[in-house]
């Protein structure tokens, strides 16, 4: 792959979300702690949650030996609760073992009964939109990735929109009011900037272009170095000459009528 200098404007946000979305927690099997269960994809296009795989040995025994544990030392953290486990887990008595082992066993075969079951009640329509959630959840997953990598390199800011650049003034000189709620204030802020003269609006517009110019110049700079350093992945595809091939996007099958 060859780096050519023509500069293509990067696809996404202009500076950014405005709103942090919550990542949500992931909460061990092992912990008392309440936590509200999310959707499977199964719930998400309509179905009754697929059957639920059976703790293996190991995790019954972190299941059986936590409580035990925090009994006996209630300061103990997660993290020391799992080192002690793990470390008597290697050294559990054989029968013990055996017994979990059984048990997994026996719930394994009902699983794969009651999975049978579930699986042969779904339709090709179905089975399309959980694979499609499926590849939407490791994309997703790829593009947080991909942001967080960007950000450690230090790529370069884009810089705000002339719009933007009035929001953010009338933030200081006409902020949101007690009573006024954010959406009410920003749909107010945005009538008074359509109601601005071009002349009004040629101020923000003008530090605008002045910052793009900067950062067109830092971003090619940046994307050079990247090339050499062998981070292709976080170089626009505009700026290769053999861009990697997009990934194909399977369509649904139509709905029967």
């Amino acid at each position: 792959m060859i780096y050519t200098t023509t500069l293509m404007s990067s696809r996404g946000g202009l500076i950014g979300s405005l709103i942090n979305k919550v990542r949500p927690l992931a909460a061990a099997s092992i912990s008392n702690t309440p936590v509200v269960p999310s959707k499977t994809l199964e719930e998400q296009v309509g179905l009754p949650p697929r059957p639920k795989k059976p703790l293996t040995p190991y995790f019954r025994f972190m299941r059986e030996q936590r409580p035990k544990l925090k009994a006996a030392n209630p300061q103990i953290t997660t993290v020391e609760v799992v080192r002690q486990l793990s470390k008597s887990w290697s050294d559990v008595d054989a029968q013990l073992k055996e017994r979990l082992q059984a048990e997994f066993k026996r719930d394994q075969q009902i699983y794969l009964e009651q999975r049978t079951k579930y699986d042969a009640t779904l339709t090709e329509e179905q089975r399309a939109e959980i694979k499609q959630l499926k590849q939407d959840i490791v994309e997703a997953k790829e593009r947080r990735q991909l942001r967080k990598r960007v950000k450690e390199l230090g790529r370069p800011k884009k810089p705000a929109s002339a719009f933007l650049r009035f929001i953010a003034s009338e933030r200081t000189n006409t902020p949101q009011g007690a009573k006024q709620t954010y959406r009410e204030w920003h749909q107010k802020t945005t009538a008074k900037w359509t109601r601005l003269s071009d002349s009004e609006k040629e101020v923000y517009m003008q530090e605008s272009r002045q910052e793009m110019e900067l950062y067109r110049k830092s971003i090619s700079v940046w994307e050079e170095k990247m090339i050499r350093l062998g981070h292709i992945d976080v170089v626009r595809h505009g700026n290769l000459i053999d861009p990697p091939e997009p990934k194909p996007r399977k369509t649904l099958p139509p709905k029967e009528k």
